[in-house]
């Protein structure tokens, strides 16, 4: 964009003779053409944000816009941890870059990486990082995710309470598990209020002059003798 200035109508009488003639002048680099020029691409950003998808991904909807680490630490059983190396394991055995968003992926890659996250250790995940090492139905180290994990926690508990064991016992009364103290927290029940030293005297010593006759009052007649 240009400004055009006319010499001869700026000034009177045609002071400048007959030389005058039009002067252009550029504008600034940062004046109304930048601001023309970044509209559209502010534009094309929000249409990039707004085609991200919600991508279903081990029973969990995982916006699409995140990467493939970041939607693995979305579902329930999968720490930053687990999914670091799982993201690692991904790259290195499906070929997948643990940068790419998950929502760019195809249904094949999905499931690719679903059984991935459903059986770690045969993609070389160690055993101390799944949740449930030698499963007492199977005696293998197992890993549950998701709904699974859900249900398999509810079933562990309701088996520590059949069997009347102390961790199914303090679940059963919905006390803490773990050896926690129970003095100043975990408190379940009738709440007990508090009182004060000074409270305690007051009531202590209302107490004792209600238990004491008063002066005012008539002393008890004497029952008369019984007749000889």
């Amino acid at each position: 964009m240009r400004l055009e200035l006319n010499t001869a109508s700026a000034w009177p009488n045609g002071l400048l003779g007959s030389n005058a003639s039009v002067l252009k002048i550029p504008t600034p680099a940062y004046g109304v053409e930048m601001a023309e020029q970044k509209q559209p691409q502010r534009k094309e950003e929000k249409g990039e944000k707004g085609a991200s998808s919600i991508v279903r991904l081990a029973g969990r909807d995982v916006n699409g816009a995140l990467s493939l680490e970041r939607a693995m630490s979305q579902i329930k059983g999968i720490g930053s941890n687990l999914s670091n190396s799982l993201s690692c394991a991904i790259e290195t055995k499906l070929k997948i870059p643990r940068s790419t968003s998950i929502g760019s992926l195809d249904e094949d890659q999905i499931s690719a990486v679903e059984a991935v996250i459903k059986d770690p250790l045969s993609y070389g995940i160690p055993n101390f990082m799944v949740n449930h090492r030698r499963y007492f139905e199977t005696g293998k180290d197992s890993h549950f995710v998701s709904n699974d994990l859900l249900l398999t926690t509810r079933q562990d508990i309701n088996r520590s309470v059949t069997l009347r064991s102390w961790r199914g016992y303090r679940h059963q009364y919905g006390q803490k598990v773990r050896g926690q103290r129970t003095r100043s927290t975990g408190r379940t029940g009738a709440t007990v209020g508090v009182m004060k030293k000074a409270a305690k005297e007051q009531m202590a010593a209302a107490t004792k002059s209600d238990a004491k006759p008063s002066a005012s009052a008539a002393p008890a007649a004497k029952p008369s003798p019984a007749p000889k």
